[in-house]
């Protein structure tokens, strides 16, 4: 979906953003490329429309930090950010703070494609917000008493293991939970099932 908006690429890894840039570039996106969220902020007066893809660990300031200090500048571009599968818990903080989704590395060309659309599309999603508020509350309807606190524990950022020992059960036992939960709610990615948890108002497991 090429258009006029900017992808503003924050990565503190040169190959990371050479090879986004080359592959966003080709398909036809406007890209700019950020060592440090610091360069990006400082770069904030000159910043075009668009969206913001950045990676969740960097020096100085983080994916998480940043979410932050738009949401003070009331910066409204979306941010998608770029996590390892360790810092998952960091990156369900981002989208409590308003990131639009996250990717989990390695992740495949698609899957950024797909979130760089979603984040661009924004205006015409927000039309239909109380139409999927409808779809995701009877999908939660269908979802058992022990699927809903898994999908807390997960909306929380907790690892299997961890959901497992807070509800007294084994870690295999929360994975066949937590399949069943995905599919309940027609969830394409953990990063999909927290946004629809965050759009019904869900709350997480402490």
């Amino acid at each position: 979906m090429p258009s006029d908006a900017v992808v503003h690429l924050i990565d503190d890894d040169e190959g990371v953003r050479q090879s986004l840039a080359f592959l966003l570039s080709t398909l036809g996106f406007a890209v700019r490329v950020y060592d440090s969220a610091v360069a990006f902020l400082n770069a904030l007066p000159g910043v075009q429309p668009g969206c913001i893809v950045t990676d969740i660990r960097m020096p100085e300031v983080d994916g998480l930090e940043l979410q932050r200090r738009l949401n003070t500048l009331q910066i409204k571009l979306p941010v998608i950010v770029m996590t390892g599968h360790a810092d998952v818990p960091l990156a369900v903080k981002a989208m409590k703070a308003g990131a639009v989704d996250f990717l989990e590395k390695p992740f495949d060309d698609e899957a950024l494609l797909s979130a760089i659309r979603m984040a661009l599309d924004g205006h015409a999603r927000n039309g239909r917000r109380e139409a999927e508020l409808a779809d995701i509350q009877a999908r939660l309807g269908a979802l058992s008493g022990r699927e809903r606190e898994v999908l807390g524990g997960l909306v929380a950022g907790h690892p299997n293991k961890a959901i497992a020992y807070d509800l007294n059960i084994s870690p295999r036992t929360v994975e066949v939970y937590r399949a069943n939960v995905m599919t309940k709610m027609n969830a394409a990615s953990l990063s999909d099932l927290v946004r629809m948890a965050l759009v019904a108002g869900v709350a997480s497991a402490s």
